[in-house]
């Protein structure tokens, strides 16, 4: 057994998840930014840290770098978040996908498209939709040794919490051809894929909070997950992408109505949804915006590229 693998047996068995992982209490904000691209949001760093401190909102979501390595330190963290009392800022994770851009990645991992003998077991095909990220078995051990240590990069820096995209990964290994089975069973682990991300976030959650006990955890999408009660509980808030658009298309009504089906199982507790829209029309903002203040969730609306703040309240 490796260094990595043994990380990640390690957090399994020191905290357990009925402690360790639960979330406390948090008021929504009444607003939240969401920018992974900040060396195109501003010229420098400097710049950067200066409009965030000024943007005014309450909760602000950011890669672990301004830009390549350049890391957010906790002096640059500290003063962003002192531009208002109260903030939080969040570390985006994705837990559910390789980047080949990040500090873990191996070139040779991956070469002329095609996945090379040198590359570890967990990792799979890439996204046809996200060029450069790549499927994972988000179960294995090694994967999630990986992510481990990335978060714990991110906490030693000074951040609030993490925000965990592609936790919705399940769905992909839930696809057979054209329909989808609703809770299908991972051979390799007996159970099904989406208790595997269950179980996933909490090992994630409760390896978060060993260092800060009041530690945000909110995943991005997957809202099934909503209906296991453990997930609930660990969870500070949900993001959630395109639910009443697609761009400026409306999303089909089923659709917005299976994921709001799964949304009201956190509303009903008293936790914030996130919401995060990309129309550009004045029409589909304003619909998203009322859609949003409908259903009590603190919306965002911004650039597909999250390069902006975008306007959002709640």
């Amino acid at each position: 057994m490796n260094c990595l693998e043994k990380l990640i047996r390690y957090s399994l068995l020191t905290f357990p998840f009925a402690f360790a992982s639960h979330a406390q209490p948090v008021p929504a904000p009444a607003s939240f930014g969401y920018v992974l691209q900040a060396d195109s949001f501003a010229k420098n760093k400097a710049t950067a840290i200066q409009r965030l401190a000024t943007s005014g909102r309450d909760w602000i979501v950011l890669d672990a770098s301004f830009s390549g390595n350049a890391a957010w330190t906790p002096a640059d963290l500290t003063l962003i978040r002192q531009g208002k009392p109260g903030r939080k800022i969040i570390c985006y994770l994705s837990i559910g996908e390789a980047e080949d851009y990040r500090p873990y990645w191996h070139n040779n991992w991956v070469v002329n498209g095609q996945l090379t003998a040198a590359a570890p077991a967990w990792l799979g095909a890439v996204n046809p939709d996200w060029p450069g990220n790549y499927k994972v078995k988000y179960w294995a051990a090694g994967w999630q040794a990986i992510m481990l240590q990335a978060l714990d990069s991110a906490m030693a820096s000074g951040f609030d919490g993490v925000y965990l995209d592609i936790v919705d990964g399940f769905e992909y290994y839930e696809q057979d051809g054209h329909r989808f089975i609703d809770n299908r069973i991972n051979p390799e682990t007996g159970q099904s894929y989406r208790r595997d991300m269950v179980d996933w976030v909490k090992t994630f959650a409760a390896h978060t909070r060993t260092s800060n006990p009041a530690a945000l955890v909110i995943p991005q999408n997957g809202p099934q997950l909503l209906e296991h009660a453990d997930f609930l509980a660990t969870i500070s808030a949900i993001g959630i992408e395109d639910l009443f658009t697609n761009g400026n298309q409306l999303q089909p009504k089923g659709d917005t109505n299976y994921s709001l089906s799964f949304l009201k199982l956190i509303t009903a507790v008293n936790k914030p949804v996130l919401l995060v829209e990309y129309p550009t029309t004045p029409a589909r903002k304003t619909l998203v915006i009322n859609k949003a203040r409908q259903h009590g969730f603190v919306w965002l609306v911004t650039d597909r590229n999250l390069k902006t703040l975008g306007v959002s309240g709640f």
